[in-house]
């Protein structure tokens, strides 16, 4: 296995790299698409708007990169707080911008989705599991708690491709996945024992599996 972690100027590598590290995995931290061909496991972490992260990628040369091995080569790839919503087709946030497409969707921020709690949402907040899925979440039940810090919420095109969802005013969608494609609204390296033990389950995949359809 080999996990790369994309660094494209909008994310705080450390503490997820600590957490890889935590799991016994040693990430390849890289600023170069190209490196993306040798990896079997692709995370994309984000902080920050939608808007600079998708510049940020557009900008640095990824967005091909990555639909293609994902698209092409079908690896395994999460998205962590932005880099969740990076995997939509467009975002709301400063303006409409294009996500990567990887699962349908558009990233809007909570308050148009129906909420009217405080926004940011900041804090821990108890998962409610969905069906359909069973790789990214497994050994994870509802109400178990992660930690969020979040103004913006993904809304699916197609409902199976919602894992699990918060309740916060309204139900959001915080773990979303299309094939080997998955993402986690929340911090998973910022969520103890429960946030490892999703990251464990995204290493767990197996590489590139034979007879694989793209997403």
């Amino acid at each position: 296995m080999t996990l790369a972690v994309i660094d494209y100027g909008a994310a705080n590598l450390g503490s997820v790299c600590r957490a890889f590290r935590r799991l016994g995995a040693e990430p390849l931290v890289t600023a170069n698409p190209a490196d993306l061909q040798a990896a079997t496991h692709i995370v994309l972490p984000g902080v920050g708007s939608f808007a600079d992260c998708a510049r940020n990628l557009r900008e640095g040369g990824w967005v091909q990169a990555i639909q293609t091995q994902v698209r092409e080569h079908h690896k395994a790839m999460l998205g962590v707080c932005v880099g969740m919503q990076l995997l939509a087709d467009e975002g709301t946030e400063w303006g409409m911008h294009a996500g990567l497409g990887l699962v349908p969707g558009r990233v809007r921020r909570m308050d148009e989705l129906g909420c009217n709690l405080r926004i940011p949402h900041v804090g821990w907040n108890e998962l409610t599991v969905q069906g359909g899925q069973d790789h990214l979440l497994r050994g994870v039940a509802s109400g178990t708690d992660m930690y969020f810090v979040h103004s913006f919420a993904m809304q699916t095109v197609h409902a199976e491709d919602v894992w699990a969802t918060v309740d916060y005013g309204v139900p959001l969608s915080v773990v979303v996945g299309r094939g080997r494609v998955m993402g986690v609204q929340f911090h998973p390296e910022k969520s103890a024992k429960a946030g490892l033990k999703i990251l464990q389950n995204f290493l767990d995949l197996p590489g590139v599996p034979p007879g694989a359809t793209p997403c």
